[in-house]
């Protein structure tokens, strides 16, 4: 995700203050030329600290400092209590979603009428099945083909079954009505946005409970299968693969079909009146995916950045891996929400498609999309590597260096924004897309180059996008891939980028 104001940058790379705090671009907004390649740091000190200056040209990134005797972070909340970290109300730990079917149909007024399908698996015997789904009206729900009781608090739809589900269990929700925006922690819109011409549903952290009913935590992923029928004239994209397009009695069908695991989070469709591009992407391992984009005949062809993507695809396989999905492509259009997502295979952008944001989202297919944090309190590991491929795009393409990235970032004055909170230590889920995660996330990785070399950091990448493919995860997952392939004891650096407030000073 790119956000304007306060951490989704627009897809014009333009501040949206209306809706956030600034977050801005390293390569934007930091003031200032430097050209120093790096700097030397000793441990974090307290928030508040003065602040450091960086070195001349040449000065190693060496970030050795004093190392605690254990690793001194917490663990991530759901790996301490099962709940969310940032958002305890949100999913559950008591069941495993294998698959969702979500048949939707949608009416030019702007409602909806839906079925959606959960199959999933309980490890131990569960008399009652809690679903997330915010606003729409319930009208049946069974489990394994009978009748069942439920209730709502909140957004919580409460199943009770006939019988404890044990092992495999199927429940089958029907509802409607007109869906609500959801609005984040931090003032922005998710979940189903109205458009003039119908609607898009951007899911990030917690908008997919107001589309369908499911187990709303990146923990949790699971395969999709997504019909949605609108009029005849009216294209929806969605994620994976189009399975089919069919039209009858004047009502136009949109199968998509997402067989790789995916968080409900990333799950998106957007409806309206859109020119389609189709071609076909040859990756480096020999297969060729379709390449599927959407984009508003208001934007024009977005020919440009269009054709980016390919280029885009194949650097980025040539840093992290093969590309980990059965398609690629984007979807363009205006909604006014400020800020593009890395929507499974296919991203959004609200407006025209810079080529550094391109770049983002499509990083985030393998760190994010493919290897998901199994906590909102890890999203570091999704936007710190994002905003670290646009760095490295820039750099690979005449631009600034990533150490020079990284040096202008770090010559940033007190900044309450970037050096108050620590990126993997997160309490306020407003400050989820704080520049803190995307900067410092991105500045975290570059100081990790530097600590354990570039060879070593190439394969701690590829590594941590295969092992960790279609799985979530966590950043001692992440600290343990790197001292195992550096090395190296990396606690206290760790500690120092991650988990400390306060700028890490000079010594």
């Amino acid at each position: 995700m790119l956000q304007g104001a306060a951490g989704r940058l627009s897809a014009d790379g333009s501040s949206v203050r209306a809706m956030r705090t600034p977050l801005r671009r390293v390569v934007a907004a930091a003031a200032g030329a430097v050209t120093a390649a790096g700097l030397s740091f000793t441990a974090a000190p307290p928030a508040g600290a003065t602040t450091a200056t960086p070195t001349t040209a040449g000065a190693a990134i060496t970030t050795a400092g004093t190392a605690p005797a254990a690793t001194s972070h917490p663990p991530t909340g759901r790996a301490a209590s099962g709940r969310d970290s940032l958002f305890p109300g949100q999913g559950t730990d008591a069941y495993d979603v294998r698959h969702y079917d979500v048949a939707l149909d949608y009416a030019k007024a702007g409602t909806i009428s839906a079925t959606t399908t959960v199959r999933a698996t309980a490890a131990r015997p569960l008399p009652r099945i809690d679903l997330d789904l915010e606003g729409l009206t319930v009208r049946s729900v069974s489990v394994d083909g009978r009748d069942a009781t439920w209730s709502r608090t909140g957004t919580k739809l409460h199943v009770v079954p006939r019988a404890t589900v044990h092992g495999d269990f199927t429940v089958v929700v029907r509802y409607g009505g007109r869906p609500v925006t959801h609005i984040d922690p931090d003032g922005a819109k998710d979940g189903w946005v109205p458009t003039a011409d119908g609607a898009t549903v951007l899911s990030e952290p917690v908008g997919a409970q107001t589309w369908f009913p499911d187990n709303n935590t990146p923990a949790d992923k699971a395969s999709f299968r997504v019909a949605v029928t609108v009029p005849a004239g009216t294209e929806v994209a969605g994620n994976g693969v189009l399975s089919g397009e069919s039209t009858r009695a004047g009502r136009t069908t949109w199968t998509w079909v997402q067989r790789e695991p995916m968080a409900t989070y990333l799950a998106m469709i957007s409806i309206g009146q859109y020119d389609v591009y189709r071609s076909s992407l040859r990756l480096a391992d020999g297969r060729t995916i379709p390449v599927t984009s959407f984009i508003d005949p208001d934007l024009g062809s977005q020919a440009a950045a269009r054709a980016q993507i390919a280029p885009a695809v194949r650097f980025l396989e040539r840093h992290f891996g093969p590309y980990p999905f059965s398609s690629v492509g984007i979807v363009a259009s205006r909604i006014k929400v400020g800020y593009a997502l890395e929507t499974q295979t296919r991203p959004f952008f609200d407006g025209p498609v810079d080529t550094s944001t391109l770049v983002h989202e499509l990083a985030h297919q393998w760190y994010g999309d493919s290897v998901t944090p199994a906590d909102w309190g890890d999203i570091w590991l999704n936007e710190g590597f994002a905003t670290y491929a646009e760095w490295w795009w820039q750099e690979a393409h005449g631009g600034q260096t990533r150490a020079e990235a990284f040096a202008k970032a770090y010559a940033t004055a007190a900044d309450d924004e970037l050096w108050g909170p620590a990126p993997a230590d997160l309490h306020d889920p407003a400050l989820l897309f704080s520049d803190a995660v995307y900067t410092r996330g991105a500045m975290t990785l570059e100081a990790l180059r530097h600590r354990i070399g570039s060879a070593a950091f190439d394969e701690v990448l590829q590594r941590w996008a295969a092992t960790e493919e279609y799985r979530s995860t966590d950043t001692d997952a992440f600290v343990a891939l790197a001292e195992r392939v550096s090395g190296q004891r990396l606690d206290g650096f760790f500690d120092t980028w991650l988990y400390t407030p306060g700028k890490p000073a000079r010594p």
